[in-house]
């Protein structure tokens, strides 16, 4: 089997960890003897120095003819049995997908965020969810600037939608899609993407580190530190949770407000910055719980695999796709999003029952080991991609 990969990683400064998921998608596939031809694309590589080389990139968003060639020439030299897409936002663009199809070729698109249903690409706005676009008009994204602020930049990404939508872009050139909950794929259905083409499939975790025993006395929160992930609601309740200090792994815009917080309440809370992903793993594994408080659509957080594969148990938000990753009781437990009074409640609760927080440690690497490795995730990829196949074969057909 030789497969096209294509992705847009996102700029350096800004890194995603959709960009991490690519690279263990490839290695996965080649560690299972799948031939990969990559094709990158980086937007540290975009040039918008002018009006004028705005305005292109604005138009290639939508459809570049630079990216079709480019593909085309690909397909033509390797001709892979199949194209799967990540990111092509925004230098990549839908016309890749015209590319493989006038020349045979499959297409997958894996959906990392909600960017065909909004241009903010989060459904969110103000750090709460949004669906004023979804399945409606994109006036509202307009309205409100939904990408980065700017009506400009907006504009540009509603016209993408928009122009593909008329198209039939999204209906007809891609032969499946992968959500990777059954929450997204139904945010997604709903925002008019074909439901019998969008399959689920979550991430998995490659190099899955041994289980800890939770024995450092500590909670830990890994993530950015901005509004929509819950930070502030997560600090508030520390305020009344006693014995049990917190570590947060991580940077972003909140960190300065939440330290002097901190300071201020006497908190007992260790700000840790960056750290390389093996201290993480290590801080992980030791920490009785992980406390995930987002109060946005997350699509599918790698720190959830990473508590999981630790044994280590889960505080989250009862929202979106982290209410459907978490098992209730088993891998962790839940609190209402933005209320610190639940979460203190449920914390209390559970560190009350040492013997049902060590069952959890169990049950969560237990859950990891049935759905999350890497053999597992690889099995199932391989079915989406008979049936993108299967799909593309039943439309030639027709068309004979």
């Amino acid at each position: 089997m030789r497969i096209l990969l294509a992705h847009d990683y996102y700029r350096s400064g800004a890194p995603s960890g959709e960009d991490a998921v690519f690279r263990n998608e490839r290695a996965l596939l080649e560690s299972n003897r799948v031939e990969v031809i990559a094709f990158e694309r980086f937007n540290d590589d975009i040039d918008d120095s002018t009006l004028g080389k705005r305005l292109q990139l604005a138009l290639d968003t939508a459809w570049s003819k630079r990216a079709y060639d480019e593909v085309s020439a690909v397909v033509r030299k390797y001709r892979p049995s199949l194209a799967h897409f990540h990111n092509t936002f925004p230098l990549i663009s839908p016309s890749a997908y015209a590319a493989c199809q006038d020349h045979g070729v499959p297409v997958v698109q894996t959906l990392h965020n909600y960017r065909l249903i909004c241009s903010g690409g989060l459904l969110m706005r103000n750090g709460r969810p949004c669906e004023d676009c979804v399945g409606k008009s994109l006036v509202p994204a307009l309205r409100h600037r939904c990408y980065r602020g700017s009506l400009p930049a907006t504009g540009a990404v509603a016209w993408m939608l928009a122009s593909n939508r008329w198209r039939g872009v999204y209906r007809t050139l891609v032969n499946r899609y992968i959500a990777l909950t059954s929450f997204a794929a139904a945010r997604l259905i709903a925002g008019g993407l074909p439901e019998r083409r969008i399959e689920v499939k979550p991430n998995f975790l490659p190099n899955a580190p041994e289980p800890g025993f939770g024995d450092g006395k500590y909670a830990v929160y890994v993530g950015r530190l901005s509004q929509e992930k819950g930070v502030l609601t997560l600090l508030e309740a520390w305020q009344h949770v006693d014995g049990l200090p917190l570590k947060l792994l991580g940077d972003g815009p909140l960190r300065q407000e939440l330290q002097e917080r901190a300071k201020r309440s006497a908190l007992a809370v260790e700000f840790m910055g960056f750290r390389p992903r093996k201290d993480v793993l290590d801080i992980v594994r030791r920490a009785e719980l992980q406390v995930i408080p987002s109060e946005c659509y997350e699509g599918f957080p790698m720190v959830v695999l990473e508590a999981y594969a630790c044994g280590t148990p889960v505080v989250a938000s009862r929202i979106g796709s982290l209410d459907e990753i978490v098992v209730e009781g088993d891998s962790g437990i839940k609190f209402d999003p933005g209320d610190p009074v639940d979460l203190v409640r449920k914390l209390n609760e559970l560190r009350a029952d040492p013997l049902r927080l060590r069952a959890m440690r169990a049950k969560a690497r237990a859950l990891f080991d049935e759905k999350y490795r890497a053999d597992k995730n690889y099995s199932r990829l391989v079915e989406i991609y008979d049936d993108a196949r299967h799909d593309f074969d039943a439309i030639r057909r027709e068309r004979q």
